[in-house]
């Protein structure tokens, strides 16, 4: 089932719509044209009722107004990108430098602050827009789409779609912050990664190039723990990102599984791109969400499937060119269930 209504109307008086999918189970997920953004997403709990498992806002004016990105579709590139200038074709490209001297998703306005047209279909909505030539200092005219699915097994699956008429970089991400309690702390999350390794970053986030092993670090999630357990250990890369904003090599399709204790809901998340940035929301400030809850510092974590941040410094990272005349499709799907 799928319905939609105004969610809200923008600063420059532009309406914003809510588009809300709900299957068989009573899972929803709703989602605003504004950003492409997941709102909400309600997912069944070990207490026979339901649980909103992202974080998100009731109003418009705190997702035009707020930091953080929450729930957004994020690009032209995700992540950052060092010294917010880069080269290609021989041309030296300067972006907004939105992260200190570096450029961070996508610039000043990213795909985030954008009202995108929506199709829906059953089962889903697809989100398009026109990224134009010169837009935040990328060049060519990008098309883009995402396209969010619930299906009647709960399982929300995200594909990106981009087309350019000239070479730019693209690296499309989902942007969720993900609280399978409901609220409140999230390090007492299960996590499991299946990544060996982690690209090291220097002290403003930003990977140097280096691939670090996971084993007998903070950073070893092979196995399944607790979020909060080692996140405070004496380590270099965690005070480098004030917590975990890392960059995860992945060995696996199925990349990652978080559980909650509390509301016994667990969730797997595969996808076909080689990295996942987790962020468990270090510099998250105190706030209100949904329903006046409050949001604070570490209150989430974010899953973010990417290519490899910094990929214009780094020799052999994947490139993140989508060239002239070709497509770029990729997919990312987060299952529910209860462990």
């Amino acid at each position: 089932m799928l319905t939609h209504f105004l969610f809200g109307t923008t600063q420059d008086q532009k309406p914003v719509t809510a588009y809300r999918l709900k299957n068989a189970n009573g899972a929803t997920a709703t989602l605003l044209d504004y950003g492409a953004t997941l709102q909400s997403l309600c997912m069944p709990n070990a207490l026979g009722g339901y649980t909103d498992v992202v974080l998100g806002y009731d109003d418009l004016a705190s997702y035009e107004n707020s930091d953080g990105y929450l729930g957004a579709t994020v690009g032209r590139v995700a992540n950052r990108i060092g010294g917010a200038s880069f080269s290609l074709n021989g041309r030296l490209y300067r972006l907004a430098a939105n992260d200190g001297p570096n450029h961070l998703h996508g610039g000043l306005r990213g795909f985030d602050k954008h009202i995108w047209k929506a199709e829906t279909f059953s089962g889903g909505v697809t989100f398009s827009r026109l990224s134009p030539d010169g837009e935040e200092g990328y060049p060519g005219n990008l098309q883009v789409r995402v396209t969010y699915t619930l299906s009647e097994n709960n399982a929300l699956s995200i594909t990106y779609e981009a087309e350019t008429d000239r070479d730019t970089p693209v690296n499309l991400t989902n942007h969720s912050y993900f609280n399978l309690n409901g609220g409140d702390t999230a390090l007492n999350h299960i996590l499991q990664l299946k990544a060996e390794r982690f690209t090291e970053n220097d002290a403003a986030s930003l990977p140097t190039g280096r691939f670090l092993p996971v084993e007998a670090t903070p950073f070893d999630f092979r196995r399944p723990k607790s979020i909060g357990r080692d996140i405070e250990v004496n380590h270099p890369q965690l005070k480098n990102g004030h917590g975990y904003d890392h960059n995860f090599v992945l060995s696996s399709q199925h990349a990652a599984t978080l559980c909650s204790e509390v509301s016994g809901i667990r969730m797997d998340l595969t996808t076909d791109l080689p990295g996942l940035q987790l962020y468990t929301a270090n510099f998250l400030t105190s706030r209100p969400g949904k329903g006046g809850a409050l949001l604070d510092r570490r209150f989430a974590v974010c899953l973010e499937t990417q290519l490899f941040p910094n990929a214009f410094a780094c020799y052999g990272f994947p490139s993140p060119i989508l060239r002239a005349g070709r497509k770029l499709c990729t997919h990312t799907i987060y299952r529910f269930g209860l462990f």
